[in-house]
């Protein structure tokens, strides 16, 4: 039997949510990820073990934050507004925003105007997350010739595989991944990274054309290829709350 509910911290100004489990368990367990902050703690555990496990995890993630800048940009909310200017590599969006009487949501580039026209029959929170999908679906069709052109560049001079479809798409859960049919698939947030981290996920990718796992194979076919990859995966892993929409 476990119960979970919803607890927060603040840290460096910044109330955020932590998702709580109380479970049969003897320690507790904290976690950060790029979707939510999460404390484990055992079933028996009292409101003053509570608390006193929620300062700590907010220490914690207050170090944490201080060694990587970018951790809690994943929790802080958003907030867009039309004449915002959006930076997506090198190139720059001016949003338009219009909520009208509608029944679904819509957008499309106009120039390098990206247009955006909501739905009043939605929530404020659900029109939030339709921006965020809509500005990853616009951006990812402008970004769509030249990103597949790199890809195929890359696979030209690397493993010169069979590739089927190259696909731009707003996952959260990787940068990249490869399919056994040999579909290579980006996320848009990896537009936001500098584009040498942009080729080091683009090879990671390719090389799972050859080896579709994480084996030493597998990392020495990317090591051939670009020696210094520990250091752009390190840039992700500092850098990469910042990377979305």
């Amino acid at each position: 039997m476990t119960k979970k509910f919803i607890a927060h911290i603040t840290v460096n100004g910044t109330v955020l949510p932590v998702e709580v489990v109380q479970e049969p368990r003897n320690g507790h367990r904290y976690s950060v990820t790029r979707k939510r902050i999460g404390m484990r703690i055992p079933m028996k555990a009292n409101e003053a073990d509570l608390q006193k496990h929620l300062n700590d995890l907010e220490a914690r993630v207050t170090q944490w934050a201080a060694k990587r800048t970018a951790l809690l940009a994943p929790f802080i909310p958003k907030e867009y507004h039309t004449g915002d200017v959006l930076q997506v590599g090198t190139r720059q969006y001016v949003l338009d925003i219009l909520v009208e009487d509608r029944g679904s949501h819509t957008g499309k580039l106009v120039g390098n105007t990206l247009a955006l026209r909501l739905s009043t029959r939605s929530t404020p929170a659900a029109r939030t997350r339709a921006i965020k999908t809509l500005l990853s679906r616009i951006v990812a069709g402008d970004y769509q010739a030249e990103i597949e052109q790199r890809v195929l560049a890359w696979n030209r001079r690397t493993f010169n595989r069979q590739i089927k479809g190259v696909f731009l798409k707003y996952n959260h859960s990787n940068w990249g991944s490869c399919s056994h049919n040999g579909n290579i698939n980006l996320s848009t947030r990896l537009l936001f990274a500098p584009e040498p981290v942009q080729d080091y996920v683009i090879l990671h990718e390719l090389a799972h054309l050859v080896e579709l796992n994480h084996s030493d194979r597998f990392w020495k076919l990317v090591e051939d290829f670009m020696p210094d990859y520990a250091s752009r995966e390190k840039w992700l892993s500092k850098f990469g709350g910042t990377c979305d929409f």
